[in-house]
């Protein structure tokens, strides 16, 4: 090696100093210099966490999520006990659409900080995303414990005990909930969900009134609202209770059915017909219209027309199996080793 040569290597920067020279770029916002100077400190020291943290972090920030992925990768195998490192790679993991993998991220950085309600609620609602529910729910009631006035996360974790069918469970939250939240009219409406669905309508019915009038009024207590009425052979509040859920929202395919079930009941086959064929017109994929279209045209007599509604709702529910089945949920994969305690 000549002498000249030598002369410049020692006088080039060490990666540690490209690095922050790159840092105090990027606060300039300079990002195309310290994009530069990053590289160049990765080239030298392929596993400087600094460098690829800090790399990860510009690409995760201007939504460059394929190229932030791998030197968030770098950095989490250099210092795997780093909760941020953690955290963002699990935020562009989850924004790329791989749910499971952001998950491992998320839960070895859950590991470092515990009590992170942030992260507890993120982690609820992915866990729900990924089906594992009674996951979503036990992580969304341990950040309860350090957030109780957050009704997002009572939401979260009553939500995450009904889509695991733990109902029991989710009654005991929406008892909690109704009480720590009396104005609130969604702990009200889960409440009374909840409550009829045990077979308590006679408690469960004022607490979807008082839902009812909200002041932003949602479609769902009016659905189950009258899902009761017509269960109680009170056709004309059902047809009212359904007809106010189209109202607050076109595309509610249940309450079309619920529409079409109590004008059923009520011996209105041809104004049954009439709603099934507009709700085709709001969603033409939706098998449960067709459905009751079969059951319709039969009651009519028009055997032909009831068997292609009939096929035409099985091919549909195959294709969107989810529209008339609940979701099974399944338990989180134990193969991920937290890392250990600083």
């Amino acid at each position: 090696m000549t002498s000249a040569v030598l002369a410049l290597l020692l006088l080039a920067p060490d990666p540690a100093t490209l690095s922050r020279q790159a840092l105090e770029s990027a606060q300039q916002k300079d990002f195309p210099t310290a994009e530069r100077l990053w590289k160049e400190a990765l080239a030298a020291s392929p596993g400087l966490f600094e460098a690829n943290f800090n790399l990860g972090y510009m690409y995760q920030s201007r939504g460059d999520l394929a190229a932030a992925e791998m030197p968030l990768r770098r950095a989490v195998r250099s210092q795997p006990n780093d909760f941020n490192a953690q955290y963002i790679l699990g935020a562009v993991l989850s924004k790329l659409n791989r749910t499971d993998e952001a998950l491992k991220h998320w839960r070895l950085a859950s590991a470092l900080r515990p009590d992170d309600a942030r992260l507890l609620q993120i982690l609820a609602v992915e866990y729900s995303k990924g089906r594992y529910f009674r996951d979503a729910a036990q992580v969304a009631e341990k950040a309860l414990a350090s957030k109780p006035g957050d009704a997002a996360l009572w939401l979260t974790a009553i939500k995450a005990r009904q889509d695991a069918d733990e109902h029991p469970l989710a009654l005991r939250l929406a008892e909690k909930m109704a009480a720590a939240f009396p104005g609130n009219s969604r702990a009200a409406f889960e409440l009374g969900y909840e409550l009829v669905r045990a077979g308590r309508a006679a408690e469960g019915l004022p607490w979807l009134d008082r839902a009812m009038r909200s002041p932003t009024p949602w479609e769902e207590p009016f659905y189950f609202f009258g899902d009761t009425m017509l269960k109680e052979g009170r056709l004309d509040e059902a047809k009212r209770a359904f007809q106010r859920a189209l109202e607050l929202r076109r595309e509610y395919m249940p309450a079309w059915a619920g529409l079409a079930r109590t004008l059923m009941s009520a011996g209105e086959l041809e104004r049954a017909r009439d709603v099934l064929l507009e709700a085709t017109s709001v969603d033409a994929t939706h098998p449960q219209p067709h459905l009751l279209l079969s059951q319709v045209y039969f009651r009519l007599g028009q055997e032909d027309r009831a068997v292609e509604e009939k096929e035409m709702s099985s091919r549909l529910r195959r294709a969107r199996p989810e529209t008339l089945e609940s979701i099974p949920g399944r338990n989180f994969p134990r193969s991920d080793a937290a890392p250990p305690a600083k």
